[in-house]
């Protein structure tokens, strides 16, 4: 299904518009409201205009904290279609309220209307998340995150010009009274067009306790550590985007003398480029969750916030500057391009992390999963609230924040793929299968979505296995020999990848035991196990003769068997054609963009499956009665 098919779907596009309304009531709400309370001055219970603004994102984050538990543990008890629609009708209700504020010029009533929208997007939040699962397959779980992320960021941007601009017209207040009701109206429709769902968990029983039940989901998450370090990362993320939000107005005004508008540049190229980024993620992931692209954003998140401290201060103005009195400053395009590429990374960072946890959650327990996930990305933008007060209380400039940001944003990076090299991994695995190597793979539809398999390929080069992880889009686990773990960096990473280390009969029969054993339990838990039945790397170009090996495997566990061929490694740097591998630098030029190609063939039966007879189907897929690999 193409893009165009797949975004007018009547499993997607009922959600994506549904989530894009409310995104966009919810900033159009809440900018016209700040402005409101900024430029008459309003204030309540004696607070300042400052404080009233920092009072209402406070207002606004607060229900995050106190009913995300019993919000997650109502999406997995009821179905989540009819959740979405409650919480779409509450929308409506809570707008109308807001117009009442609104054309009163009643704080208070704003006030009460704002932190009924959080309770709203509280409730809403674990239901949009955990529901992508339930309507999309699994081919098409990364686009419908990338979408539903390039919509919501593309609807923050827009709300907040809109609710802007309609609140300083005349009769303001009651132009953004009509806007945010029909907008919530709309959003509503949307939702009714939801395909109907069951309840995944319907015995669950409610604890309404919020602190033990809050508890309880936050443990709930810890019980997958990946997913649990996950919603750390996307937690993260929104500390490190609070504070960039929190600080563009300032930056604008002390460092670059502009005024609102390029303060609203700013924001526009945050947003497009947070959309940009995950519309590309979701190309560069080929229908598959690609872990491997979240070191390249937390990388260039990182180098992009340097250079905007290395920039520092770029020119000296005396007036202030519109967008285009900036524009044509020295030295600007350079901030623009920053500031672009640092949220086209953010992209890169956050869609996979989103999708990695609905796919790694149990069903049963995904709603409550996600609304731990929100408790945490609150908790995390309170304490970037707190920290940016801290630094600037410390006569910290803006630009040295960027400093600080770089180091916490490096810090975080290095702590998230030690404990979890999975990451590290498939990163390498997008260097070497998209970027080094130009990898073809064909009969991709032969490996199961589901259910146990064998996968066995030729034996070319060290990286024979990240060839096949690049590619097939489940997770496998790859059974090598041990002496591959001595080495500290190799180590590191085959641990992430949950490689099974073997040895021969005569060199450590215990062992042998071992990875046999741990085979049969990866198959027996419906997982993919891949191995290389020559038992060694070639040194001649040409497949060694198959070991008896995989019809153990097979006499234990009958599942199907698929061969697969690799073709275009031998001669490269991590082959032995020129003797020992990763030594021969000098042919590392002839490989840079070299094609790659990995063949897969359809399943043979268990009870077809002989060695002599999978190495002769090998040996006949890489032509080598013709002289060729």
């Amino acid at each position: 299904m193409n893009s165009k098919s797949f975004f007018f779907s009547r499993k997607f596009w009922p959600i994506f518009w549904t989530q894009f309304w409310g995104a966009l009531n919810d900033n159009m709400f809440k900018n016209a409201m700040v402005i409101l309370i900024t430029y008459k001055a309003y204030s309540l219970l004696g607070l300042g205009v400052d404080q009233m603004v920092a009072v209402c994102g406070g207002i606004f984050i607060l229900p995050f904290f106190l009913f995300s538990s019993i919000s997650g543990q109502l999406a997995d008890k009821l179905p989540k279609n009819k959740m979405i629609i409650f919480t779409k009708a509450l929308e409506v209700v809570i707008m109308s309220l807001g117009a009442v504020g609104y054309m009163a010029e009643s704080v208070l009533i704003l006030f009460v209307s704002l932190f009924l929208m959080g309770l709203q997007s509280t409730i809403f939040g674990p239901a949009k998340y955990s529901v992508l699962p339930e309507l999309l397959d699994e081919n098409h779980i990364v686009k419908g995150n990338a979408l539903v992320e390039m919509g919501t960021f593309l609807a923050i941007l827009i709300g907040t010009i809109i609710g802007g601009i309609l609140i300083s017209l005349n009769s303001g207040p009651l132009y953004i009274s009509i806007a945010i009701i029909m907008t919530s109206v709309v959003g509503l429709l949307c939702s009714f067009k939801l395909q109907k769902l069951k309840a995944v968990s319907p015995e669950l029983k409610i604890d309404f306790n919020l602190i033990r039940s809050t508890m309880e989901i936050v443990q709930i998450s810890r019980k997958t550590r990946s997913v649990f370090i996950s919603i750390l990362g996307i937690s993260w993320f929104w500390f490190f985007g609070a504070i960039l939000l929190s600080i563009f107005p300032i930056y604008v005004k002390n460092t670059l003398n502009g005024d609102e508008s390029v303060v609203t540049l700013f924001l526009a190229l945050f947003s497009i480029g947070v959309a940009i980024g995950s519309v590309v993620c979701e190309k560069c992931s080929h229908e598959r969750v690609e872990l491997g692209l979240v070191p390249f954003g937390s990388i260039g998140m990182s180098l992009f916030v340097l250079h905007l401290f290395y920039i520092g201060t770029p020119y000296e103005s005396s007036e202030v500057l519109n967008v285009m009195g900036f524009l044509q400053q020295s030295g600007t395009y350079w901030i623009v391009a920053d500031l672009l590429g640092l949220s086209i990374m953010s992209g890169f960072f956050i869609v996979p992390l989103y999708t990695f946890i609905q796919m790694r959650s149990d069903r049963h327990e995904r709603s409550r999963v996600i609304a731990s996930n929100n408790i945490l990305n609150a908790l995390f933008m309170v304490v970037a609230s707190i920290l940016l007060m801290g630094l600037f209380a410390a006569g910290v400039s803006v630009t040295q924040i960027f400093l600080v940001l770089f180091v916490l944003n490096t810090l975080v990076s290095i702590y998230i793929y030690t404990v979890i090299p999975e990451f590290l991994w498939r990163f390498i695995c997008v260097i070497l299968g998209r970027i080094i190597y130009r990898l073809k793979i064909s009969g991709l539809e032969h490996i199961p979505n589901e259910g146990p398999a064998v996968l066995i390929a030729n034996h070319v080069s060290f990286i024979d296995w990240l060839v096949v992880s690049a590619s097939v889009k489940r997770p496998v686990r790859f059974v090598m020999h041990y002496s591959f773990m001595k080495n500290p960096l190799f180590a590191f990473l085959l641990r992430g990848a949950k490689v099974i280390p073997i040895a021969g009969q005569k060199e450590d029969p215990e062992l042998l035991d071992q990875a046999f054993d741990a085979i049969s339990a990866t198959l027996e838990d419906n997982e993919m196990v891949c191995i290389f039945p020559e038992g060694q790397i070639t040194r001649d170009g040409k497949t060694n003769s198959f070991r008896p090996g995989i019809e153990r495997i097979i006499k234990r566990n009958p599942v199907p068997v698929i061969p697969m061929a690799i073709k275009g490694l031998w001669g490269s740097f991590f082959s032995r054609k020129y003797g020992s591998a990763l030594t021969k630098f000098s042919v590392i030029p002839k490989n840079i963009w070299g094609k790659v190609e990995l063949q897969i063939v359809p399943a043979w039966a268990p009870e077809v499956v002989q060695a002599s007879k999978l190495e002769a189907e090998i040996k006949m897929l890489l032509n080598e009665s013709s002289g060729e690999e």
